[in-house]
C-alpha cells in the first residue's frame, strides 16, 4: 500500500475544524476516573494527549448528570470540579495539535439502585432492559426501573444541554450525542423498553422525538457543525432486550431524513458484530453502511472491527467520509503514524482495559520508525 494512495492519512474539512486525516479515535471506557466525584485526572490527559495524531478524538463516554450514571469509575461532565480535570485533558490534546469531542452519555434504565442510594434508575417505561450494569461490587442484573415522567424527560435533555455547555467551558471542539444500544436513546427508540402512551411513545415519531430534542437542545450551545450523534441500530449482544425489529429499518429512516435537515458534524454508525442472516434485518447484511449512505446526505463515520485496509477501502468508494478505530488505540497511541509507515500494530492487554492504573492505559510505546523508510 502506498503511503500516498491512503484516504485515511487525508486531511478533512468538518465546518471550520480540519482534521490531519481522517482516522478517529473511537470512544473507549477505560474505567480511570477512580475518585468519588468521577473527575478525569492528569493520568488521563497524558493518555488522551498520546493520542492526539488521530484527526479527531472522541473521549470516553461521559455522564451528563448523576442520574445518568451505570458504570463505576466512567467520568462525569456535570460539576465544576469535573469541567476542571476535562479541561486538562483538552489542553494536553491541543497542545499536541490534536482535536477532541466529549462524548454525552446518559444509561436511563441499564443503571443499578447502587448508584442511587438504593432508588430505582428510571427508563422510558417500568420494563427491565436484561441487561447488566458495572457496580462497585461487580456486574449486576439489571432491575425493572420506574418510569420517567414528561417532566423528567424535559429535565434530562436540559442535562444534556448543560452537558455541552460544560464541555464548551472545558475546551472540548464539540460533542457527540451517545446513543448506541444499551444506553438511554435507544431504550426510546426500541418498543420493548418504550410503550409509553404519551408524546414519547407509540409511534416511531413519537418514540424518535427525544433524539431532537436533544439535538436541538445542544445546538442551542454549540453550532451544528460542532455536534454528532453515534448509533448501533443492529447489536444484538449484550444489550438485553433492545434488539433489532421489524420497525428498526423504517425507524432509522425516519431518523436519517430528519437529521438531513441539521447539518451535524458527522453521523457515526456502528457496523454489525454479528451475521444478520434470519434476523429482522436480513436485508442490511450486504449492504449495511451503504444503505446509511443512501439515506443520509451529510458526513458519515464508520465503525466496528475496521482495518487500514478496510478503512481505506470504505473512503475510497465513497461509502463513508471518516472511519472510527477503538481498539487499536489501546496499544497503539500512534496509529496514523503506524498507518503511514505501514508498521504492525501492537495488541493490548484485555485484562487492563478497564482497570489498571498507568498499567495497560499509558504505557505502550510509540513504534520505532526506520530513518531509512522515514520521510517525514
Amino acid at each position: 500500500m502506498k503511503n500516498t494512495a491512503q484516504p485515511l492519512l487525508e486531511e478533512y474539512q468538518i465546518g471550520n475544524l480540519k482534521l490531519k486525516n481522517r482516522v478517529v479515535m473511537a470512544s473507549l471506557t477505560r474505567g480511570r476516573a477512580t475518585n468519588v466525584g468521577l473527575v478525569p485526572t492528569p493520568l488521563m490527559a497524558r493518555y488522551y494527549a498520546q493520542r492526539a495524531s488521530a484527526g479527531l478524538i472522541l473521549s470516553e463516554g461521559t455522564w451528563v448528570s448523576s442520574k445518568a450514571i451505570g458504570f463505576i469509575n466512567v467520568p462525569g461532565i456535570f460539576t465544576q470540579e469535573q469541567v476542571d480535570g476535562w479541561k486538562l485533558v483538552t489542553k494536553a490534546v491541543h497542545d499536541k495539535g490534536g482535536l477532541i469531542f466529549s462524548q454525552l452519555g446518559h444509561i436511563g434504565s441499564a443503571s443499578h439502585p447502587d448508584f442511587f442510594d438504593g432508588e430505582l434508575p428510571a427508563g422510558p417505561s417500568a420494563i427491565n432492559p436484561q441487561s447488566h450494569s458495572f457496580t462497585p461490587d461487580g456486574f449486576k442484573d439489571t432491575l425493572t426501573p420506574r418510569e420517567f415522567t414528561v417532566a423528567e424527560i424535559k429535565q434530562t435533555i436540559q442535562d444534556y444541554k448543560q452537558a455541552a455547555q460544560n464541555a464548551k467551558e472545558a475546551g472540548f471542539d464539540g460533542v457527540e450525542v451517545h446513543a448506541i444500544a444499551g444506553m438511554l436513546i435507544p431504550q426510546f427508540l426500541s418498543p420493548a423498553t418504550n410503550q409509553r402512551n404519551d408524546e414519547y411513545g407509540g409511534s416511531i415519531e413519537k418514540r424518535a422525538r427525544i433524539v431532537f430534542e436533544i439535538l436541538d437542545a445542544i445546538i442551542d450551545v454549540w453550532d451544528s457543525t460542532r455536534v454528532a450523534i453515534k448509533f448501533s441500530p443492529v447489536t444484538f449482544s449484550h444489550v438485553g432486550i433492545v434488539i433489532p425489529d421489524k420497525e428498526t429499518i423504517p425507524m432509522f429512516q425516519y431518523i436519517l431524513k430528519k437529521l438531513n435537515d441539521y447539518n451535524l458534524a458527522y453521523l457515526h454508525i456502528v457496523g454489525p458484530a454479528e451475521d444478520l442472516t434470519g434476523t429482522a434485518v436480513e436485508v442490511l447484511q450486504d449492504n449495511y453502511f451503504s444503505h446509511f449512505r443512501r439515506h443520509y446526505n451529510g458526513r458519515l463515520m464508520a465503525n466496528l472491527g475496521f482495518t487500514q485496509e478496510s478503512g481505506n477501502a470504505i473512503l475510497q468508494e465513497g461509502i463513508a467520509d471518516l472511519v472510527s478505530f477503538g481498539a487499536p488505540f489501546i496499544a497503539n497511541p500512534d496509529l496514523p503514524k503506524r498507518f503511514k509507515y505501514n508498521l504492525p500494530l501492537s495488541e493490548g492487554n484485555r485484562d487492563t482495559y478497564y482497570s489498571g492504573g498507568e498499567n495497560g492505559y499509558t504505557d505502550y510505546p510509540e513504534a520505532i520508525y526506520d530513518s531509512a523508510v522515514r520521510k517525514d
